[in-house]
């Protein structure tokens, strides 16, 4: 029986998808080789139009070749309820009609590209969310809320709270500070009141969220707000993933995950070093995309 499955396992024919706010990360594996990479716009309808979100996925399978698809793993942000899998799976399936199509929160891509099967996954993308599972198949999440709800500590929020800096600091008739002075250069403004307009009209939550590492480089420059601002992050997700922890009575491991965490070396040690303080000391940051992590769910690697 188990060199039959090995057999099934190497001839499975599967499409991962990663679907973030601002892009769409797909492969495809025949067994647990990697054959053909695409990289699209957001098929999340949350954040783009159903037709946008029909032509990333399109543009992903077109891209992966037109062989014959067994299974497709597809995590996203957005998934709530049974309602948001059936919508995405209806996208999903006219590009694959004949493959079993599965759905999962995107967070649990984050874990399972740790090799884990229980513990807490954190994205930290354009957006956050903090989701956990046990051994007794329990879960419990924390945020992923989407940007007009929460989203602390992630890409957008990082840039919205400069922009809010820059505004206060105007308001109350202070010199522009190294943050300031940084944003309005990044976003080509000359005076602060600017931002507003910038921001209320035609710029994307990608925008915002790239606006980020004028954050990060204002804290290495001293800056600080700058610090104040990541202070804030780092106390939201360390309490977030207590949240869940204490749910369900886990203490590790901690998956992090996402471009934020992944680009910004001082935002990981002010993490490590909060959640050793806070007991949490099996911390995986990730070293891969967690699209890579649908071939740990779908069996083709065990455990590391």
């Amino acid at each position: 029986m188990e060199s039959t499955n090995t057999a099934l396992s190497a001839a499975l024919r599967l499409v991962a998808l990663d679907i973030g706010g601002t892009k769409t990360q797909a492969v495809r594996y025949l067994g647990a080789q990697v054959v053909a990479e695409a990289r699209t716009g957001s098929a999340n309808v949350q954040n783009v139009s159903v037709d946008q979100a029909e032509q990333a996925l399109r543009e992903a399978f077109t891209a992966l070749g037109d062989e014959p698809v067994d299974l497709v793993i597809a995590g996203s942000g957005g998934i709530d309820t049974a309602a948001d899998e059936l919508a995405l799976s209806g996208l999903i399936e006219q590009f694959a009609p004949k493959a079993e199509v599965r759905i999962v929160h995107d967070t649990r891509l984050i874990l399972a590209a740790g090799y884990a099967k229980t513990g807490i996954a954190v994205i930290l993308g354009t957006g956050s969310a903090i989701w956990g599972v046990n051994s007794d198949e329990q879960t419990a999440r924390y945020g992923g809320w989407g940007y007009l709800l929460g989203d602390e500590g992630a890409g957008y929020w990082f840039g919205r709270e400069a922009v809010r800096h820059a505004l206060d600091e105007f308001n109350r008739g202070k010199q522009c500070s190294v943050l300031t002075s940084a944003l309005l250069e990044h976003c080509g403004c000359k005076h602060p009141e600017e931002l507003i307009a910038l921001f209320q009209g035609q710029t994307t939550r990608e925008y915002w969220a790239r606006c980020a590492s004028v954050v990060f480089d204002a804290i290495t420059a001293g800056d600080a707000a700058a610090e104040e601002i990541l202070a804030r992050a780092v106390t939201y997700v360390v309490k977030s993933i207590g949240e869940v922890a204490k749910q369900l009575e886990l203490t590790g491991p901690i998956v992090l995950g996402g471009g934020v965490i992944e680009h910004q070396g001082i935002y990981q040690q002010r993490l490590r070093a909060e959640l050793s303080s806070a007991g949490f000391h099996d911390l995986r940051f990730l070293d891969q995309r967690p699209v890579y992590g649908v071939a740990f769910l779908a069996g083709l690697i065990g455990n590391a």
